[in-house]
């Protein structure tokens, strides 16, 4: 489920909290998990990865040359309000670079459990850098009236990105209002007019219909990512739900390159295309990233410490490949301190 449980209030001080190394391995190599976490969101920019996270009522943004050691040289960014309708519970933060400006979108709402008041807000930062000041643009429109911008709904983990040019946006969301955070998750849209303002009402895009997407607690579709690759468009997501080790991966396809995302018929499922095994458990909410010479393309995701119920992470890395039909190849989880070549070009 998207709910996550508040962490314990940290004191912020100026630096984020202290975050353990992977054990030593041999030179040019790496091992899993890469830290303790959740929601890893990771991007390339030159040769520099930058990782956004949230703690506590706090974003942080870390900088590190090194994909496999992403949460270095770290500052916080933004702080919750004290009132509003974001004042706590922010999860998953995205940082994506657009048009000459950064912008974080994240989750935020009012005290629970239970989580009903959850809705998306996108920061902007002031300059081109990622770690400098930014400016609060509010919360995104994700409603069925953006002419009035009246009730926006339920969202969480909405990111962005160019479809055959059109900026917009992808969000995980209820159909209407719900008296029990245990509600139904699908998949929207919307285009965009710039990174701050949705211009159109949303459109549901994807429900969790299929057999592997059927939980037994709640059904649900959230973490959507955007994937391109040589000309075919991929709407990587989460279901099943994330407190449990089934927790996994799906996947929708853009049928055409000029196909309508916000048509629920543009888009052709499949899955689960990345799921656990019997030592890794509960993967899920992944983004993507590549090598530091871009030869290799790497997936980041988290998951589970256990097999118990709980939202207790970590982050892990992992090379992938693509199929001969041009859908990504995530393969299988890759088991606990077992040696990975390190990505190409990290070693000089």
């Amino acid at each position: 489920m998207s709910t996550r449980p508040l962490l314990p209030t940290i004191l912020l001080l100026g630096c984020a909290p202290t975050v353990a190394r992977a054990p030593a391995v041999a030179a040019c190599t790496f091992t899993n998990p890469v830290m303790p976490g959740a929601d890893p969101w990771i991007v390339r920019r030159g040769d520099t990865y930058y990782l956004v996270q949230s703690h506590g009522r706090a974003i942080w943004v870390y900088r590190s040359r090194d994909l496999t050691h992403p949460a270095r040289d770290s500052v916080r960014i933004w702080s919750a309000p004290d009132t509003g309708w974001n004042r706590s519970n922010v999860w998953a933060p995205e940082l994506h670079f657009i048009d000459g400006r950064w912008y974080v979108y994240y989750a935020a709402g009012r005290s629970g459990p239970p989580y009903l008041s959850q809705r998306a807000g996108v920061l902007e930062s002031a300059t081109d850098d990622p770690q400098g000041a930014y400016v609060d643009r509010g919360m995104l429109y994700t409603g069925d009236s953006v002419a009035t911008g009246a009730h926006p709904y339920w969202a969480i983990d909405l990111t962005v990105g160019r479809v055959n040019g059109q900026l917009y946006a992808f969000w995980s969301g209820w159909t209407g209002d719900a008296a029990t955070d245990k509600t139904p998750q699908h998949l929207y849209a919307a285009r965009m007019t710039n990174p701050y303002t949705v211009a159109t009402n949303r459109a549901r895009i994807s429900s969790p219909t299929a057999a592997w997407e059927r939980g037994t607690e709640l059904d649900l579709q959230e973490g959507p990512e955007l994937l391109a690759h040589d000309g075919a468009t991929f709407l990587v997501y989460s279901t099943r739900e994330s407190w449990l080790r089934a927790y996994r991966l799906g996947q929708l396809r853009l049928r055409a390159a000029d196909a309508d995302p916000l048509d629920s018929a543009s888009w052709a499922k499949s899955g689960p295309v990345f799921e656990g095994t019997d030592t890794v458990f509960g993967v899920g909410h992944a983004s993507f990233t590549t090598s530091p010479d871009g030869r290799e393309d790497w997936i980041a995701y988290h998951a589970k410490v256990s097999t118990t119920p709980g939202w207790n992470r970590v982050v892990r890395l992992q090379r992938f490949g693509w199929k001969p039909d041009g859908a990504p190849d995530f393969g299988t989880p890759v088991p606990d301190r077992e040696p990975l070549p390190a990505p190409s070009g990290t070693c000089r």
